[in-house]
């Protein structure tokens, strides 16, 4: 399948759909009040350099196939077929070691139930200096065995959930828990969709550290019926021994949405994968120093990217409308360099943090 080979009523539909099922707004410019009373707003300007933009693509790439376009090539599964197109980076990544970090928790006396700050301070200065220590007390000794049972022998998600009921889900040593799992072990996702609630996924980009450095899978839905195949595809991604999961806001957004839409083709993830959610990292981070969290925002703040011919994401939908309805591949391509920046930038912010806790 080179191109559109979708019966024209299905794009039709499509576009009918999302024109008149439009979830953002478009406000005037300046207008900070409409702006901050939804959000999902698109200013004007904004919504008019991306018509324009959409104009322009359609015209420079008529006739041009998909297979033109981007460097990719069809991947056929049980689902069916879809496109992939691969794309590597030279990336830091940040090296773990999981001995060290389980030593360092080690010494976190206010991971046992009943122990805060000013407990921990009154236990230290009684000689109490790591968690084992407290096997020998009257009080926490019960407490402080299961502590060390989970720190020692329990899973990432395990360890999460112990972090979890004593600070912050944020907290640097919840992301502290990567050292856990190799750099190659991490599958970073971002997902475009054609829309926010239960319509399908048209792109799903997946990182992988391979070789020191980051492989960029993106599985194009060149038409609705091959959303399964792209969606078993980024499923095989999780088959490994020990994977972790990296998105930026998947929490609320990608991983349900990924699993909703594996649900209807009666198919789900593996059971307790740890799911890293760098927006709320960042949050923590930056949220006293940055006016904006948007990834856009960050990769420019902290890494000094600036994205050209970029389109609003919340845009993609009417683009990719575009292309089912006219058959014309030309709106795809600043849906897929979006997306393909998204997983970089993921990459590179969660190695950063990460570069942060250990030190670096």
């Amino acid at each position: 399948m080179s191109s559109l080979n979708a019966p024209a009523g299905i794009g039709e539909l499509w576009h009918h759909r999302i024109s008149s099922l439009r979830e953002y707004e478009i406000v005037r410019d300046g207008n900070l009040f409409g702006a901050d009373i939804s959000n999902n707003v698109l200013f004007s300007s904004e919504y008019e350099t991306a018509l324009c933009q959409l104009h322009d693509l359609i015209h420079r790439f008529e006739s041009k196939t998909i297979e033109e376009i981007f460097s990719g090539n069809d991947l056929t599964n049980k689902g069916g077929s879809c496109f992939v197109r691969t794309t590597s980076h030279a990336i830091k990544s940040s090296k773990n070691d999981a001995a060290e970090f389980r030593s360092l928790l080690v010494e976190d006396l206010m991971l046992v139930h009943g122990i805060g700050p000013s407990t921990k301070r009154r236990l230290k200065s009684r000689g109490f200096g790591t968690i084992r220590d407290l096997l020998s007390h009257p009080r926490y000794h019960r407490q402080a065995f299961d502590v060390l049972e989970c720190l020692t022998k329990g899973s990432t998600t395990e360890l999460v959930d112990l972090i979890g009921t004593r600070y912050p889900r944020s907290h640097p040593l919840a992301l502290g828990t990567a050292a856990l799992h190799e750099p190659e072990e991490m599958v970073f996702v971002d997902i475009e969709t054609l829309g926010l609630f239960s319509r399908p996924i048209i792109l799903i980009g997946v990182g992988r550290f391979e070789s020191g450095q980051l492989r960029i899978y993106q599985y194009l839905v060149r038409d609705i019926p091959e959303e399964e195949a792209a969606l078993i595809a980024t499923r095989e991604h999780f088959a490994g021994d020990n994977p972790a999961l990296v998105t930026f806001n998947g929490k609320s957004f990608d991983l349900p949405y990924i699993e909703d839409r594996l649900a209807y083709y009666g198919l789900n993830l593996p059971d307790r994968i740890p799911h890293y959610d760098v927006l709320h990292f960042s949050r923590r981070r930056w949220k006293d120093q940055l006016r904006s969290l948007r990834l856009s925002s960050l990769e420019s703040e902290v890494f000094g990217i600036s994205r050209e011919d970029d389109i609003p994401g919340q845009m993609v939908p009417e683009f990719y409308a575009t292309y089912l309805r006219t058959g014309n591949c030309g709106p795809l391509v600043p849906v897929v360099e979006h997306n393909r920046q998204d997983v970089l930038s993921l990459a590179m912010l969660f190695f950063y943090l990460l570069g942060e806790f250990h030190g670096g």
